[in-house]
């Protein structure tokens, strides 16, 4: 994934949900690809299941694979994620998810801006194994 601006943007220099806005959405996409090329399906199902997988508990959840296996920037990035304090937290929500589900956007976003997508990749991929 090539960015498309911000070749002079600092990631290191942005708010942990500055980064989490970005990485929502990286990790939506990532999500998305995933499901379409799991085969056809009728669109309503997709965005079913689309929703299921990129909610504050499953990225919580999809998180604890990825304790110890993180650098020590990757864990600042995360740490900082999950000390940001956002203004609003959705009531269907646990406090707990929502700092964790904001952390691994935070984390997405960095990697994103950084131009590491291998990186995404394997932490995605660890996420949604069945194994780990």
């Amino acid at each position: 994934m090539e960015r498309l601006y911000g070749a002079d943007c600092n990631p290191r220099q942005l708010s942990p949900l500055t980064l989490a806005f970005l990485g929502d959405a990286v990790f939506e996409v990532f999500v998305r690809e995933r499901l379409v090329c799991m085969g056809s399906r009728p669109v309503s199902e997709l965005h079913r299941l689309a929703v299921e997988r990129v909610c504050c508990k499953a990225q919580a959840e999809g998180s604890k694979k990825l304790e110890g296996r993180l650098s020590e920037e990757e864990a600042d990035i995360f740490r900082r994620g999950k000390n940001a304090r956002p203004g609003h937290i959705p009531r269907n929500a646990e406090v707990s998810d929502y700092h964790t589900a904001t952390a691994l956007e935070a984390l997405f976003g960095y990697l994103y801006l950084c131009g590491r997508t291998e990186r995404l990749c394997e932490l995605f991929n660890i996420i949604i194994s069945k194994n780990q």
